[in-house]
């Protein structure tokens, strides 16, 4: 057996070990139908992988089975084959996290900031998220799409007067717990991948040393940072 079909099916093997691990040690489940199964679960990274895993599975079974010798090989897998499951290797066995992908400085806002003042950070920062704050307790997640919302709902009723205003009104208009979500240091990128695909109001990903709403921030995750990334 050739060096590149070694290497090939000792990554297969920890590969197929590790779905083992994820489905709990199932007796008689072959490595297909471990796949399939997975491929259905949220935040597992088998779904993004299931038709090569299955492809490289078949290409297992011809090194492995129609071994006409111990020096030769019908199947010999190629360049592609040994980098592509070593690929899905690192991704199965060692998911990225979201730290230190989206780490990041993120600023804070108190609830009584003037809403003329979030516009003009806006204007002058182009800051996109404002996470809102009363004496060190999160109240919720100011946006430009809740910014808008409040403008539209405001200009019906008159022309607009921003006297007054704060940065709790615009929590107040579009309500505080349905455009954000808090995660940990720990948690898997695929996870939050999952989280915007199932909530289509989900505009900003808050992380946290251990998800707590009132705990310092270490970054923030919109939709674009994750999918823009992935299509280019």
């Amino acid at each position: 057996m050739g060096e590149r079909a070694e290497e090939f099916l000792s990554t297969f093997n920890r590969i197929e070990k590790e779905l083992r691990n994820q489905l709990n040690n199932p007796a008689n489940m072959g490595f297909s139908e471990m796949v399939r199964r997975l491929s259905k679960r949220k935040g597992v990274l088998v779904g993004n992988n299931e038709n090569d895993l299955l492809q490289l599975a078949q290409l297992r079974n011809a090194i492995v089975h129609d071994q006409i010798a111990d020096d030769f090989v019908i199947a010999e897998p190629n360049d592609w084959a040994v980098k592509r499951i070593a690929e899905i290797e690192e991704v199965l066995i060692r998911p990225e996290k979201v730290l230190p992908r989206f780490g990041k400085k993120v600023t804070g806002f108190e609830q009584n900031l003037p809403l003329r003042s979030i516009m003009e950070i806006v204007a002058e920062k182009r800051f996109s998220q404002f996470p809102v704050y009363h004496r060190g307790e999160f109240q919720g997640l100011v946006t430009l799409r809740t910014i808008g919302l409040f403008f539209a709902q405001a200009s019906l009723e008159g022309p607009v007067n921003l006297e007054g205003k704060k940065a709790e009104d615009l929590l107040q208009s579009n309500g505080k717990s349905t455009n954000f979500h808090f995660v940990d240091a720990e948690t898997k990128v695929a996870e939050v991948e999952e989280m915007f695909r199932a909530q289509t109001t989900l505009e900003a990903v808050l992380i946290t040393k251990d998800g707590d709403p009132n705990g310092n921030l270490l970054g923030i995750i919109r939709p674009r940072d994750i999918y823009v990334q992935k299509e280019e």
